[in-house]
């Protein structure tokens, strides 16, 4: 099971968001680069890339800053915000050099433009499930949808898909641990075969012990992304990283 460091992207510096509030923003760092080899330098082996801007305005922006990551760091590195095109896809992964594309609010909206996508590019692309009570949220986590995380999820189930990334919302920068919903939906996800990386409240060692309890039993849940957490030292990179491998 990895460890994925979240580096928030807005305006070229390097923040954290609560429940995904544009308005309600801290700014942990003036140089994403910087942070990035940090991480790394503590034992991170994959990295986790959120283009702020890009998810608000539905196209990929910074990508100068993550492509400078991807080069300083040589470690593999995911991204997500505002994807919602092939030519964003392709650049992303081929330009940019990112390893893995994240995709979530297309992926909702045109289930069959995604599907077609992944026969695509098998095994680069990872779906964001953004919920909130289990429900998909969708444009920068700007609307709610009807569709339940779950049923989204299970369209998919027979494509190449790289990760299933699923971030309940309202737990998203609260620093208040993972709920036990959420946990249950995780592992249900699991249960259909579908690679799982948890996001959204991961806040403290208890939080990565008990993921790691889980995937134990579930080899499916294979990562877990952290971002205020270790900003804000309730969790040690290092130790976080060594928990999950042993």
């Amino acid at each position: 099971m990895q460890l994925y460091p979240a580096i928030d992207i807005r305006g070229g510096k390097c923040v954290r968001l609560r429940q995904g509030d544009y308005n309600d923003e801290t700014v942990f760092g003036d140089d994403p680069v910087e942070m990035a080899l940090r991480w790394k330098n503590e034992g991170a082996e994959w990295l986790h890339l959120v283009d702020l801007d890009g998810a608000r305005e539905g196209r990929p922006v910074n990508h100068e800053v993550v492509k400078r990551i991807v080069e300083s760091t040589g470690l593999p590195c995911q991204m997500g915000g505002g994807v919602r095109d092939e030519t964003s896809i392709q650049r992303c992964l081929e330009d940019v050099g990112l390893t893995r594309v994240i995709i979530g609010t297309k992926a909702l909206k045109e289930p069959d433009w995604f599907r077609q996508q992944c026969e695509q590019f098998p095994d680069r692309l990872a779906l964001g499930l953004d919920a909130r009570d289990s429900m998909v949220a969708t444009e920068g986590w700007l609307e709610t949808s009807k569709t339940s995380a779950l049923e989204l999820a299970k369209r998919f189930v027979d494509v190449p898909l790289s990760a299933v990334i699923y971030t309940n919302i309202a737990n998203d920068g609260m620093m208040q641990g993972v709920d036990q919903a959420t946990l249950d939906d995780m592992k249900m996800l699991a249960q259909m075969g579908l690679p799982v990386i948890a996001s959204g409240g991961v806040t403290t060692m208890d939080d990565i012990t008990a993921l790691k309890q889980i995937a134990d039993d579930m080899p499916k849940l294979i990562g877990a992304i952290v971002g205020r957490a270790i900003y804000e030292g309730t969790i040690d990179v290092a130790t976080a990283c060594e928990t999950l491998k042993s």
